[in-house]
């Protein structure tokens, strides 16, 4: 298309064209036409691929840690990263993830960093993309009996063994895996530093979320919907109407007190 042809183009039909597949073939055109609002278009333009090639980046360097597995040719690496230790009700959830090598995934991050509504989009995303994808939870008896620390442990072992194509390799979350027989990276704050625990991360974070959702219909009034078991006003003002469940964990405090003093009463 000629420089005369575009400029008897619509500003609409030059909208168009610079939305559609083939909008690099314009940008030339439009942002040496003559007209402001053409101009501006062929700016915005600019501004997105810009925008896009920069979370590309972004998500490009989240593979650093699983670069030096690739350069091994270990390409099954599994991201492993755990939610739900600091409630004091529900479930320790783990997930281990293993995403095509270099997979670009817009908006890829550790869950604590994204609204509910970017977790479950991206919970999709992953679900569809990766090579393999398993979740273990820990109930409150399991976590009493082991400690939380090594309840988590325990989960992460069992989601990497439970992995419908076995890994390669691993990282992990600050987690220390001393037991596995395959090369290992513990990474502090991995999951804002790795793609595949950042995926792990929010496959965790929206199981555990969805089953604590669905606690609230099998416990009314304890709020499991909104505060997930962390220790919040409304969680306190409901265990001290309510009492505990089976889904609080008796070695938490200050759930270990009250049943210290329902045994004593």
């Amino acid at each position: 298309m000629t420089e005369i042809e575009f400029s008897k183009l619509t500003v609409k039909d030059v909208k168009t064209l610079l939305e559609g597949p083939n909008a690099q073939n314009y940008i030339s055109l439009a942002s040496a036409d003559s007209r402001s609002s053409v101009q501006k278009l062929a700016a915005a333009y600019i501004k997105r691929q810009e925008k896009i090639f920069l979370e590309q980046q972004r998500i490009m360097n989240m593979y650093d840690y699983e670069g030096m597995f690739y350069d091994e040719g270990l390409y099954h690496v599994a991201g492993v990263d755990e939610v739900g230790r600091g409630p004091v009700a529900g479930p320790v959830t783990v997930a281990a993830v293993i995403l095509p090598p270099m997979t670009i995934i817009p908006g890829l991050n550790d869950s604590k960093k994204l609204t509910e509504e970017k977790r479950e989009a991206l919970y999709d995303i992953i679900m569809q993309e990766a090579v393999a994808v398993s979740c273990v939870s820990y109930d409150a008896n399991t976590i009493d009996r082991l400690n939380i620390y090594e309840a988590t442990r325990q989960a992460m072992y069992e989601a990497i063994r439970t992995l419908s194509v076995p890994a390669e390799a691993v990282v992990a979350d600050a987690m220390k895996l001393p037991d596995l027989t395959i090369p290992v990276e513990s990474i502090i704050k991995g999951d804002s530093k790795s793609a595949n625990i950042a995926a792990a991360s929010i496959i965790a974070k929206v199981t555990r979320d969805r089953y604590m959702v669905s606690m609230e219909q099998e416990y009314p009034g304890y709020g499991f919907d909104v505060h997930k078991g962390y220790y919040t006003e409304l969680h306190k003002e409901a265990l001290h109407n309510q009492g505990i469940t089976p889904l609080h964990r008796k070695s938490f405090e200050p759930i270990k007190s009250m049943v210290g003093w329902m045994r004593n009463s």
